[in-house]
């Protein structure tokens, strides 16, 4: 839990809600999102029966919510949902943050993983995708971070690679089925390491899953109208702290 304490320039924050604004955005917007999504079905909002994939209700019956709604839902409030909430925003938030500053190279690698899940879903009739979805950003990081040494409920110690591996036989034992979903995930994740880091040291540098310039352009633009509001702020700011009168 060391990870909801401390923060610099945060002071008077709550360790969790200090916690909470330091994910980035991306990590931040989806782990919220399925957390409100469980806790909507768990007051019957919403059933779980409006949220899953089906690629006919999608593209016969018009129902497009149903292609993001899918990465949302992880299960009703339980321990299960915890364990699941966890590995989304710890290993999402580590992928996002090594990624730079800007979102745009993260939000395209969930984009990419979005869709290629998307297209395989319907081969293994698999209807919810967030946790392929988290699969896919835990085996990324892992075979990033070879070197890491890591402990799972403090009694099995191994190295990151073996990280997928592990969590694919805790599902195995916890569920009595084969995690087909998080198997996917492992497929596309490994598809996007092998083209970022494999692919590019052997064919001079070209990195073909690298996201488009009209992508990159448009979190340019945002990033640049978020600086120029900033700097009015900074300057509103400054005039109103010149005009007040001095308080002897």
């Amino acid at each position: 839990m060391a990870m909801l304490g401390g923060g610099d320039g945060m002071g008077g924050q709550f360790p969790l809600e200090q916690w909470f604004y330091e994910m980035p955005v991306c990590t931040r917007y989806w782990t919220t999102i399925s957390v409100i999504t469980s806790v909507l079905v768990q007051c019957h909002v919403i059933t779980p029966f409006q949220l899953f994939y089906s690629y006919r209700s999608v593209f016969y019956k018009s129902q497009y919510w149903r292609l993001v709604s899918s990465f949302f839902y992880f299960g009703p409030l339980s321990l299960d949902l915890m364990f699941h909430v966890f590995f989304l925003q710890r290993y999402s938030r580590l992928l996002e943050e090594n990624s730079g500053r800007s979102p745009a190279h993260f939000s395209w690698l969930l984009a990419y993983a979005s869709v290629f899940l998307l297209a395989i879903a319907p081969l293994f009739e698999i209807a919810f995708l967030g946790s392929a979805l988290s699969s896919t950003l835990v085996y990324i990081w892992s075979r990033k971070n070879p070197d890491t040494r890591l402990s799972f409920l403090g009694l099995l110690v191994f190295r990151a690679p073996f990280l997928p591996w592990v969590l694919m036989l805790f599902s195995l034992m916890l569920h009595s089925s084969v995690p087909k979903d998080e198997m996917c995930g492992v497929v596309v994740g490994h598809i996007w390491y092998f083209f970022d880091d494999v692919y590019p040291p052997l064919h001079g540098g070209q990195r073909p899953l690298d996201p488009p310039n009209w992508w990159l352009r448009m979190f340019q633009q945002n990033n640049a109208q978020e600086h120029i509001d900033t700097d009015t702020e900074h300057i509103n700011r400054e005039f109103a702290a010149a005009a007040a009168p001095e308080v002897r």
